[in-house]
């Protein structure tokens, strides 16, 4: 019998890389339409800097919220539907005068949003939020 003589290259297996290649790619492609995007609401809040205090040119309408949810303005106590009207009368006054909603951190939110939703329908300039001590 003669002894057959291999060759050291034909022997040997190639890998195919290409299956794999492809795989990834339709994994990579099916990753991508079924990701889900997030879509954040919220309110853009801007406070201001404690170290430099509002100019106090313009009169400023003071509204508080204690934690108890009672809302006061001018010193006596008023419904949240009642905030609209007062602003008026008070921006009839003062027309450059601006909003500061004073909330305590325990207040509920909606009545915060819901102050200050009444002051821009009554044509406040600008409302602010401010932290009640």
């Amino acid at each position: 019998m003669t002894a057959r003589r291999h060759k050291a290259g034909q022997d040997e297996a190639e890998v195919d890389m290409t299956p794999m290649l492809d795989i990834v790619f339709i994994m990579l492609i099916f990753f991508i339409v079924t990701a889900t995007f997030v879509n954040e609401r919220g309110l853009d809040v801007t406070r201001p800097d404690s170290e430099d205090p509002p100019p106090t040119k313009a009169v400023t309408i003071l509204v508080s919220i204690s934690a108890a949810g009672v809302i006061s303005m001018e010193g006596r106590d008023i419904d949240v539907r009642a905030v609209r009207a007062n602003v008026e009368r008070l921006i009839a006054e003062n027309p450059d005068s601006s909003v500061v909603v004073q909330s305590h951190p325990l207040s509920e939110s909606h009545l915060m949003v819901g102050v200050m939703d009444q002051a821009r329908l009554a044509g406040a300039a600008g409302v602010s939020i401010a932290e009640l001590n």
